[in-house]
């Protein structure tokens, strides 16, 4: 314990026992490394139960500032030595008492410049918690903590989101870059479907504001997957990596998201080309330009209202808008103010929010911000958040225009379920993913020939209507594939849902049909049970009420040898057996 002690000695003890270990926090489209988060360990050889305890001895032996300054230090010496991808650092202001020390990011920024580190790969973190309470009270204090770094060109991140009081306030008053949710949310999420409507609806809000975000506590690829498909643009947990000494972290690669998304990305077809081919090119302004340069690039870019700005990695902090120079440029002494460094603007004071997505987004999921933004005049495109360009209203309806055209020619024109191009392109995919397991099915209305020949084939497109609108009723997941092979046959794939899960759920669609479509027969037939036909032949013959069987099929996750052509022989078989079953259904294991 180093109660008693004079500043000196606690220095020392801390330069001596507190070391970091840093957990990566990467891209959720291709793994690669956004940065590092520092996480400070060994106060327990100090007597300390954790960090803040030691804070909060080092600031009544009046040394708080020295002691952070002094982990400062030896975490920018640590990350000089192995960042060289330009990744970014963040670091925690978890304790009050950082905060209440007030401004002190020049030093900070100082220190990392030593070892010869731009600040600009600083990221600031602060608590919701902290914040709750603080905007009531000191919250100005607070902000003027947070505008130092950002003076100083680094990144401040709302840490911690949903798990304080202060909210979407601490949002509009803070106007953080970026937003980690708090891990309550993530941990579980690929089965929790109020956590996935929780998330989805931050991360929306935070893309129109162009806010980018951190799903922290991913610790399996189930969670992973919700959070891209939601549209986290970064995820940190153990399914990336634990925490590391800093001997760990060299020539340590992140491909464990790369495949898990390269897999999940196979089973739907990709937006990006149509997205590139739509891309305006706008040349993109420095943070750190003067007005000149931007009243030239006005001048050079006649058909845009608009100039993106980006930082000295490429990464967008958004836009700025010829209509809000105009108070300047028509001024009669505008010009001149923009020249008196008593009163100058400069560009930072012109930047406006625009949404930002990543170019893997899916076209619907980018107009869905769109929309939800504030008359945007367009929205910024990244690739491993660095611009690529701008997608602009009339591009972005263009690209949803052709995939809707695209989706429209393989769609089954009676009930708009995907057809069998869509079909046979998912089962490729799905045989290729070697990690899930899948089951199959095949459907197929039972004497649906003498059905249609007795009715009409108006009645029978109202049962194959009947039966497509069961099946979106009965087996609407995000982990479930339907489609209409043609006719009276479709088709449905589940993946990673137990066989006895999807037996139950078949079982259920095929009664519920069974009962739903006998009031398609006229009253004669119901009552005796069957209805009067002719077959193939032409001989009459009674057939059965119309009904539903299914073909199951299991293929286990794992290396595997099953071919498409294994998938039909075995559906061949499997259908023939179930319409002779008492329960309409039968099923086999593959691989």
């Amino acid at each position: 314990m180093l109660a008693g002690r004079s500043v000196d000695p606690l220095l020392d003890a801390v330069r001596r026992e507190v070391h970091f270990t840093y957990q990566p926090i990467v891209s959720a489209y291709s793994g690669l490394c956004f940065g590092y988060e520092a996480q400070p360990q060994g106060q327990g050889g100090l007597g300390f139960a954790t960090v803040s305890a030691l804070y909060d001895h080092a600031h009544l032996a009046g040394g708080a500032s020295s002691s952070i300054l002094t982990l400062r230090e030896k975490v920018a010496r640590d990350f000089s030595a192995f960042s060289v991808r330009g990744e970014r650092l963040l670091l925690s202001l978890d304790h009050i008492m950082q905060l209440s020390l007030g401004d002190i990011s020049e030093q900070t920024v100082d220190i990392f410049s030593h070892f010869g580190l731009n600040p600009t790969a600083l990221c600031i973190a602060v608590s919701e918690n902290l914040l709750s309470v603080e905007i009531g009270r000191e919250g100005r204090a607070v902000k003027s903590v947070i505008d130092g770094y950002r003076r100083q060109s680094c990144l401040f991140i709302l840490d911690r989101f949903g798990s304080g009081t202060a909210g979407l306030k601490a949002i509009y008053e803070y106007q953080p870059n970026v937003i980690r949710i708090d891990r309550y949310f993530i941990v579980g999420i690929g089965d929790n479907e109020r956590k996935k409507l929780f998330v989805s609806t931050v991360v929306d809000l935070a893309h129109v504001l162009g806010i980018v975000v951190i799903a922290d506590g991913v610790n399996c690829e189930k969670d992973f997957l919700a959070c891209k498909q939601i549209g986290c643009d970064l995820v940190q947990g153990d399914f990336v990596s634990q925490p590391m000494d800093i001997s760990e972290i060299f020539n340590r690669s992140y491909s464990v998201v790369a495949d898990a998304s390269r897999r999940e990305r196979r089973e739907r077809r990709g937006d990006q080309k149509l997205l590139r081919d739509e891309l305006s090119l706008v040349v993109p302004l420095s943070v750190g330009d003067p007005m000149s340069t931007v009243f030239q690039a006005f001048r050079a870019e006649k058909n845009h209202d608009f100039l993106p700005i980006v930082d000295d990695r490429s990464q967008p902090v958004g836009i700025i808008r010829e209509f809000d120079l105009k108070d300047v440029i028509y001024s009669r002494y505008g010009k001149d103010l923009l020249h008196n460094k008593a009163l100058y603007r400069g560009l930072l004071d012109f930047i406006r929010p625009c949404p930002v997505c990543d170019i893997n987004t899916e076209a619907e999921k980018i107009l869905e911000t769109f929309s939800q933004a504030s008359n945007p005049p367009g929205i910024l495109l990244v690739d491993e958040f660095k611009y690529v360009g701008v997608l602009s209203a009339a591009s972005l309806l263009r690209v949803i225009n052709e995939k809707n055209l695209a989706l429209a020619r393989d769609q089954n024109p009676l009930t708009r379920l995907p057809g069998n191009s869509c079909i046979a392109d998912h089962l490729v995919s799905a045989l290729e993913s070697v990690d899930s397991c899948w089951t199959f099915v095949y459907f197929d209305l039972d004497n649906f020939k003498p059905f249609n020949d007795r009715y009409g084939f108006r009645q029978g497109d109202r049962a194959i209507l009947l039966f497509s609108d069961l099946m979106r009723s009965h087996l609407s997941a995000n982990q479930i594939f339907l489609g209409h092979i043609g006719g009276d046959d479709f088709f449905a794939s589940f993946r990673d849902l137990p066989p006895n899960d999807v037996s139950d759920r078949v079982e259920t669609l095929l009664a519920t049909f069974r009962r739903d479509v006998e009031s398609f027969h006229d009253a004669d037939s119901r009552q005796r049970g069957y209805i009067v036909g002719r077959n193939r032949d032409g001989v009459t013959q009674h057939f059965p009420l119309l009904t539903c069987s299914a073909a199951l099929v299991e293929i286990p996750a794992g290396a595997r040898t099953v071919t498409v052509d294994d998938l039909g022989d075995a559906i061949a078989i499997l259908k023939k057996g179930a319409k002779q079953a008492p329960r309409h259904m039968a099923a086999k294991r593959l691989g």
